[in-house]
């Protein structure tokens, strides 16, 4: 398998590692495979029957089919040492806990196959990941990488703008994972990621990629645990397809899930639930997409305004009318959030974390028939579940021991030029 630019027309074709490792096409734009593998879903739901990991190294296999089938059962055995849950809250709909892993939110199913796999790709010493984060992706990121021979994590965060557990979880590892906390919001740190991409003298001097869900080894992962949940779900309810509620921000996560559709995975409909960052909600009922500045919320992880994953979404349907055949939008105020988190824990006994809590919302504004996406563990959002319900959600005991560790980052502007100066100093 090959893969080329959402922006190419000609689509001219880059082998795995040299995608991988470029992270955004030379064109700027993402990297999408040149054809979607059609799947067995019978032998999908018999390998997860065995374990996720089985599961994901069929899955895997069919896309990275240029991969040693051994180098593939390999790393999936290493990234995916942790569960994955369907809680039902009743017959009709459940939530996909996808929190279990080493730093408690959904990044790990991507991040740590990434960096097991990087590992192996990697052919020479001086790569540098660099990516920016507006909450779980770095934390992901940096358990994801640490340590791997020969690479370097550079990763950017907004100051003030992601919780305590999620900047301890970035800044105590040290060695090979490098921290900068940027004086301004996500979208700045992005704009510096891309930035970075975009200068060609840099590149002629560093070997840079990313580890956000603009790099293909970041995103295709993340469809496999799709699969994974439709097999739970048919086994439980006996019903062939479900709704799929997606709290979404960057839209990487969404979009893996749209590909696992492309690849034979059943669902009615997808939901886009979005906080007060609309983007995408918006375009689905204006078909006028307008990126603006984020604002910030009490779902941190969602606050973005120009997701990079648009791009994909639309090579994935083509235009808004296609798009809108399988997917609705949803937005909520932090007033609704914090409302929803109060609910659940009264209705069901169970805490949510705040972007989990859109999906919520979402699942009970479209009366869906099946579940939406528990992006992280609540435990992470301390103050906001605290602001919602009056207490502290439990604070695992791993996460405990991260708090109490020496926060280490270099502050930084949000200049181009300072970025880039610091990564040659690197």
């Amino acid at each position: 398998m090959k893969f080329y630019s959402t922006r190419d027309a000609s689509k001219k074709l880059f082998a795995l590692a040299d995608a991988a490792f470029l992270g955004l096409a030379p064109d700027g734009g993402l990297f999408v495979p040149e054809r979607i593998p059609q799947v067995d879903m019978r032998r999908v739901c018999e390998l997860a029957e065995v374990s996720y990991a089985d599961m994901a190294g069929y899955l895997a296999g069919l896309i990275f089919d240029d991969v040693p089938e051994a180098t593939i059962a390999d790393v999936v055995r290493k990234a995916y040492d942790f569960d994955i849950n369907l809680h039902f809250f009743d017959q009709k709909k459940g939530a996909l806990e996808l929190f279990h892993g080493p730093t408690f939110a959904f990044k790990d199913f991507g991040a740590r196959f990434m960096g097991q796999m990087t590992g192996r790709l990697n052919a020479t010493d001086g790569l540098t990941i660099l990516t920016a984060t507006s909450g779980d992706t770095g934390s992901a990121v940096a358990g994801g990488f640490y340590n791997v021979p020969g690479v370097d994590v550079v990763i950017l965060y907004p100051d003030g703008k992601v919780s305590p557990l999620q900047e301890a979880q970035m800044t105590t590892l040290g060695g090979n994972i490098h921290p900068l906390r940027v004086r301004g919001n996500f979208d700045d740190c992005q704009r510096l990621v891309k930035a970075m991409f975009n200068d060609t003298d840099l590149r002629s001097r560093k070997r840079i990629t990313s580890a956000n869900s603009i790099n293909l080894l970041r995103w295709i992962p993340q469809s496999f645990y799709y699969f994974f949940a439709h097999c739970l779900w048919s086994a439980f309810t006996g019903c062939e397809a479900a709704d799929i509620v997606v709290p979404s921000g960057n839209y990487g996560n969404i979009t893996a899930g749209m590909l696992a559709a492309r690849m034979g995975m059943p669902v009615r409909r997808f939901v886009a639930a979005s906080n007060a960052n609309d983007v995408v909600p918006e375009f689905l009922i204006t078909g006028d997409y307008k990126p603006r500045a984020s604002v910030r919320t009490v779902a941190n992880a969602m606050d973005v305004g120009a997701p990079s994953n648009f791009e994909r979404m639309m090579w994935l349907y083509g235009d808004v009318e296609n798009l809108r055949t399988q997917v609705v939008g949803f937005s909520a105020t932090d007033a609704e959030i914090l409302d929803a988190i109060r609910e659940i824990e009264e209705k069901y006994d169970y805490i949510s974390d705040p972007h989990s809590a859109v999906g919520y919302l979402a699942a009970k504004y479209y009366d869906i028939e099946g579940y939406w996406l528990s992006t992280a563990s609540p435990a992470k959002f301390g103050e906001v579940i605290e602001k919602a319900v009056g207490h502290w959600p439990e604070i695992p005991a791993a996460l405990r021991e991260r708090m109490e560790k020496e926060r280490v980052y270099t502050m930084m502007d949000a200049s181009d030029s300072d970025l880039k100066d610091y990564l040659l100093a690197l």
